[in-house]
């Protein structure tokens, strides 16, 4: 199935909590748009829902004002169809969504002389008597442009016109463990006040946000009023063919489903991306048992004391790679040997069923 189809499909299914797992280079993105067509002409040629995707971030832009040293820093916000709802937007409202991540600055916006236009930039800062602009970093960019549409998704006009679904791609990127734990509390708040009157679609390449979702979805304490209304997936990608399997059990466990996809590479062939995913297991690995270390992990299965340093700038180099462009390209015997024994040791060492 090509990008439309997938998403005829799930604009079809029953349940209205969609939650998906996609590894990156398998068109998340692209995903949405053909959604967003698909829902357009089930309405007549209208826009029936509201989105945050990769084009939601593009929106906003750095003027890093380096004519007068970087004195009037701000974030722009390109102009759009949304420039007519920002007048409804506030701070206070903003600042209670950021409130979940602990922001360490402040901010204003700068509206449009004519207020119908909008909000025309974002300024932050950290001292009140001066306010003097401040860069913030790219992680902290992206959690206040996703509280910044998490605002916006409650503004009557925006959320009331455009009302039958929600479709949330990725609002992870960039951003630390911790602060993806938080942003997956931010969604399940999404998900718990709006479940019964919209259809919600959530995407997602990161396996512990799709993890503690589909947990809290299907077996956490609230679970009961959502887990009917909930149906998860995986995107698969298989030579530009795309397919929606559903996730067996009621929990996905990321770790099985990745050691079952390494596991087949091995018996059949092995690519570059692979390494990515060993690296995603070794991770998850790492996290389980507290530490967050690839390295401490790599000790516990095996690996020579002396050879963990070496063994982790090997991971380290081989999964930074472009390795979802380059997803076909042939991995090279000697990376398959390291790879093969790394996940070798992983099933001696814990056994894992799959």
């Amino acid at each position: 199935m090509n990008h439309k189809e997938i998403a005829e499909e799930i604009y079809g299914l029953n349940e209205n909590i969609i939650l998906m797992y996609a590894f990156n280079g398998t068109g998340k993105t692209r995903l949405s748009v053909a959604y967003k067509d698909v829902s357009k002409e089930k309405n007549d040629g209208n826009h029936s829902g509201v989105y945050y995707n990769a084009f939601s971030e593009d929106l906003f832009v750095w003027d890093n004002d380096e004519p007068n040293d970087n004195e009037d820093i701000k974030l722009t916000i390109n102009s759009s169809s949304l420039n007519k709802f920002h007048s409804f937007l506030d701070v206070p409202n903003i600042e209670e969504k950021l409130a979940l991540y602990k922001p360490k600055y402040k901010f204003k916006f700068n509206a449009y002389d004519d207020l119908e236009k909008g909000i025309e930039s974002i300024t932050f800062f950290i001292d009140d008597d001066t306010e003097m602009p401040i860069k913030i970093s790219r992680g902290e960019e992206r959690i206040f442009v996703w509280c910044f549409f998490l605002a916006l998704f409650e503004v009557d006009g925006f959320a009331d016109v455009q009302n039958a679904h929600f479709f949330i791609d990725d609002p992870v990127s960039s951003l630390d463990e911790h602060n993806i734990y938080v942003t997956s509390e931010s969604i399940f708040n999404l998900v718990e006040d709006n479940y019964l009157d919209k259809n919600i679609v959530i995407t997602t390449h990161h396996i512990g946000l799709f993890s503690i979702l589909a947990d809290r979805l299907t077996r956490g304490e609230k679970s009961g009023k959502f887990k009917k209304l909930t149906k998860t997936v995986i995107l698969k990608n298989t030579n530009d063919t795309f397919e929606l399997k559903s996730v067996r059990n009621d929990v996905f466990l990321f770790h099985l489903h990745l050691m079952q996809i390494i596991d087949e590479a091995i018996k059949s062939e092995l690519f570059a991306y692979h390494f990515v995913l060993l690296r995603q297991l070794l991770e998850n690995i790492s996290s389980f048992l507290g530490t967050g270390r690839i390295s401490f992990t790599l000790k516990q299965i095996g690996v020579e004391e002396e050879m963990i340093e070496e063994t982790m700038s090997i991971i380290n180099h081989l999964s930074h790679k472009n390795a979802y462009k380059l997803q076909f390209n042939k991995m090279a015997e000697d990376e398959e040997d390291i790879l093969k024994d790394i996940f070798q040791k992983i099933q001696i060492k814990y056994k894992f069923k799959y």
